[in-house]
This record gives structure tokens, C-alpha cells and sequence, in this order.
């Protein structure tokens, strides 16, 4: 008879629980939120397992994954994101973690997703009117974490959220909330669960939506200069729910195998899996695999791939770690993902 580890149960059984839930939304609602960006993952080690974060949040990435993670962390830690986006698109990510003791540890992130201009065409200059207009969304956050135990901790991060495009433009604001718990089954199972992105509506507005018009076409002498603005819908943001599992599967002094799996609730689609894995050596070398979004219907999301080095500065106590992830997106144009974090 197969024999199945506990590691291996656990996470069975869980995977089995979320596909089970992944059947009992029957509307899509893809595409019905704004701000679409803050659903692109930070980090190349975190892609690079497949998403597979949330209970994981173990160095800067956590300001996005989930910030409860980075009450964990003992030293100052950067991490410099960027990545070629689908569409020609560049997003980047920044993001200082500051434990502050007793008080708790604070984190700042800055997120950019941007485009070179484009020309500014109508049906009578379809080569260009000889203007230029551009689109760039940017997210900032500050986070707020802490030890409630020695095995439990929770996090905060408030954000400003601003889209523009040409001479439009619009705001919201936002919060993340995360969690961590680490048990002593399995060998130190740990638990995280968030709320990514609950915050206002957000709503176009900007001198695009304002022309003029006559009232009456009837009357002759009467103004065709009325000014009169489009009413402009409000979108809400895009809500996530997760939650996920992680635990090693095999841990020495030398290598670690570390494998995890997270479940996603979102507001502007189906429910998903995220699953993926780490080998370590030595503290030193890292590699990943994993997949995305699974059992979504119609999802670009699949595998990825990705290795880590870390490596300590002459002269210095501090660490550098350089990550870079492969991702499939299927249809569309696959991903190279590169990220730099600094502890000191």
C-alpha cells in the first residue's frame, strides 16, 4: 500500500477543500474592477514557487503577499523589483522593511506599473494629431506589523492608490490585512491568510470627460458652446482573499526542501490554487518551482520557474540576494521576472 507522508496529507487535503470551493461561483466577474496592477505578484522568489507566498512571507516581499510576515523579520531588508509586463508594459516595485524592536516593525513599498507615450490619433490624423498622451498606475504603501506570541503575528498596510491616462485620472484609497501563525505539527506547518485591497471606489475624472453641446439644435442664435462633463462609473478595487500552508518536507542543516500551497477568493473572478516548491542549499542556492492559478478556468496563469542566490558583501555583515523567475502565461507573452534584496 502507497504510503503518503503527513507533509503530504495535509496539503492533500487542503488542495482537495479549495478545489471542492473553486466550483461554487458560477459568474465570472472578470474585468468588472479597477486597478488591475495590484493583482501582479512582487518578487521573483515568490513567483518563482507559483505564488505560494502567503504563508511563506519570509523577507521583504511580504509587504505585498502578506504584511503580517514582516513582524519576522529581524534585520533592515530592501527589495528592488522589475519586470517586462505583458504589452509592453514595464512594472516595478520597491519596497524597506524597519523592525523597530518592542514597537513592532514598519515597512514602506512603492509600486509602478508604466508605458512609453503613445501618439495621439483620430479618424481624420490617423497618423498622429502631433500629441503625445501616456497611462501609468502607482500604489504606496506604509505597513505596520507586530508579535502578538512568539508563533503568531499580524500586519497592516495602508495604501494610495492613483491611475492615470492622458488628462484623466483616479484615486482610492486601501487597506491589506495578513496574519502568520506557525504550529509544531509537521515539523513547524505554518499557516497565513490576507485581505488584499479592501478600499473605496475608484472614478475617471479630468478635462477628457468635459465637452460642449448645443441644447436645442432647433433654435437658431442658440450657443453650441454649453459645457457639460460624462458621467463616469466607479469600479472597485480588486478584493482578494488567500490563504495558504507551508512546511518542509525535508529540513537539515544542509538542504531544505520547503513546499506550500495557497488558495485565492477574488471578487473579479473564479476561486484558484497556487502551489510550488523550494530546494535550498545551504542557505546559499535556491530552486524553485510551481503553478499558477490553478483549476481556473480560461486562466493565462501556469508554470514557472526560477533560482536565487544569496551572498554576503565584503567587509559587511549585510546579505544580497539576486532572484530571477520564468513564468507562462500561456497566450501571452511568457515572463521574465528579476528582483534584488539587501538585509543589513
Amino acid at each position: 500500500m502507497l504510503k503518503i507522508k503527513p507533509h503530504y496529507k495535509l496539503l492533500l487535503i487542503a488542495t482537495l477543500l479549495c478545489f471542492n470551493s473553486s466550483f461554487a461561483q458560477n459568474v465570472s466577474k472578470t474585468g468588472t474592477t479597477a486597478a488591475s496592477f495590484l493583482e501582479i505578484g512582487v518578487g521573483a522568489g515568490a513567483n518563482g514557487i507559483g505564488g505560494a507566498f502567503v504563508s511563506i512571507a519570509d523577507n521583504a516581499s511580504a509587504l505585498y503577499w502578506n504584511p503580517g510576515g514582516i513582524a519576522g523579520l529581524s534585520q533592515f531588508e530592501v527589495i528592488v523589483v522589475h519586470t517586462d509586463w505583458i504589452a509592453e508594459t514595464n512594472f516595478d516595485f520597491a519596497g524597506l522593511v524597519l523592525p523597530l524592536g518592542d514597537f513592532g516593525t514598519l515597512g514602506l513599498s512603492f509600486t509602478s506599473l508604466s508605458m512609453d507615450d503613445m501618439k495621439v490619433t483620430t479618424v481624420e490624423l490617423p497618423g498622429g494629431t502631433g500629441e503625445y498622451f501616456s497611462a501609468s498606475d502607482i500604489a504606496v504603501g506604509v505597513s505596520y506589523a507586530r508579535n502578538l506570541t512568539d508563533r503568531f503575528s499580524i500586519g497592516f498596510t495602508l495604501k494610495y492608490i492613483e491611475q492615470r491616462i492622458w488628462h484623466m485620472s483616479a484615486s482610492a484609497f486601501a487597506i491589506d490585512a495578513g496574519t502568520k501563525f506557525r504550529t509544531d505539527l509537521l515539523g513547524g506547518l505554518t499557516i497565513g491568510a490576507t485581505m488584499s485591497n479592501f478600499g473605496t471606489p475608484m472614478e475617471l475624472n479630468g478635462r477628457d470627460a468635459r465637452y460642449f453641446i448645443r441644447v436645442d439644435q432647433t433654435k437658431q442664435g442658440s450657443t453650441d458652446q454649453i459645457p457639460t462633463s460624462i458621467e463616469m462609473d466607479t469600479w472597485e478595487l480588486p478584493l482578494i482573499f488567500q490563504i495558504g500552508i507551508s512546511t518542509y518536507a525535508v529540513n537539515t542543516d544542509l538542504y531544505k526542501v520547503l513546499i506550500a500551497t495557497d488558495a485565492m477568493v477574488p471578487n473579479n473572478n473564479y476561486q484558484s490554487m497556487n502551489f510550488g516548491a523550494e530546494f535550498s542549499y545551504n542557505d546559499y542556492l535556491f530552486i524553485r518551482g510551481g503553478y499558477n492559478s490553478a483549476f481556473l478556468n480560461d486562466s493565462e496563469g501556469g508554470l514557472s520557474v526560477g533560482a536565487g542566490l544569496n551572498t554576503k558583501m565584503i567587509f559587511s555583515d549585510a546579505v544580497v540576494n539576486f532572484d530571477y523567475a520564468f513564468r507562462d502565461f500561456g497566450r501571452l507573452q511568457s515572463l521574465h521576472n528579476f528582483s534584488v534584496g539587501i538585509k543589513f
